[in-house]
Order: C-alpha cells, then structure tokens, then sequence
C-alpha cells in the first residue's frame, strides 16, 4: 500500500479502521457520558483500567518496534501541565475527548454538537493567545 496522501486506497483503509475503530468504542460504552462520568468520580475503574492496559499494550509495541534504540528527548514546554488540566476539565465535563466526540455524534449523540464546537473553538483561541502572550516554541501542538 502506497503511503501517498493523495492515493484513494490509502484514505479508504484508514477511514475504514476509523469507522471500526468508532463502532467499537461505541459498543463497549467508551462514547456514554455516564461511562466517563462514573471514570472521573472513580465509581467505575473499568475505562481506567483499559486505558491502563492500552498504555501497557503501546509501550511493549514501542519497545519491539525500537529494538533496543532510545527515542529522541523532546522538550517540554510550559504550557503542557495547564493544557492537560483544560484538556482533563473539558473530558470530565463533556464526557468526550477529540475522538470521542467524533463517536457520539456518530450514534446521534447531539449535545457532542456543543463539544466539537468547543474543540474547535479552543484551538482557535489557542493560536491566537499563544500569539500574543507567550513565546515558547509550541512544536507538534502548534495549530
């Protein structure tokens, strides 16, 4: 498979492990807000858990695919303990990171309206105060 963002093929495998990707995030209940609500209450530890085992799972992968070879350091910068509080608020009070989002309007979830234009909205506001008030080099967050 050609990795050519142009190639139809390419979008079409992608866009087909998307659709799977939110069917089953759908089907376990990772997209009900009461699922992510009883994760931030701690009345439930199974999303936890999962997410605990998912990390478990990507650093094996990692490990295998670096074969003994040390990732790069990548600095971090200033904004990323309070960019990952209003990202953590954001979740907790809509129950929906990014992704998510995407799979509760999928099953016609309409409030997840309300979050993605959140999502949207904080990304725009994002560029335009780190413009004009800070001066760190934002990297891969730069929107």
């Amino acid at each position: 498979m050609s990795t050519k963002a142009g190639n139809s093929k390419y979008h079409l495998y992608f866009g087909l492990f998307g659709i799977l990707m939110g069917f089953t995030i759908a089907r376990i209940g990772f997209g009900d807000f009461k699922e992510v609500h009883n994760l931030f209450t701690l009345a439930d530890f199974r999303i936890l858990l999962t997410f605990a085992l998912a990390v478990v799972v990507a650093m094996i992968g990692f490990a295998v695919l670096a074969r003994g070879k040390s990732l790069p350091k990548k600095k971090i910068h200033p904004g990323t303990a309070i960019g990952g509080v209003l990202f953590g608020t954001g979740w907790a009070i809509t129950g929906a990171c990014p992704s998510i989002a995407l799979v509760q309007l999928g099953v016609g979830y309409i409030p997840a309206i309300a979050t993605g234009v959140g999502i949207f909205a904080g990304a725009y506001i994002y560029k335009h105060v780190h413009a004009r008030f800070f001066r760190w080099d934002p990297g891969s967050c730069e929107v």
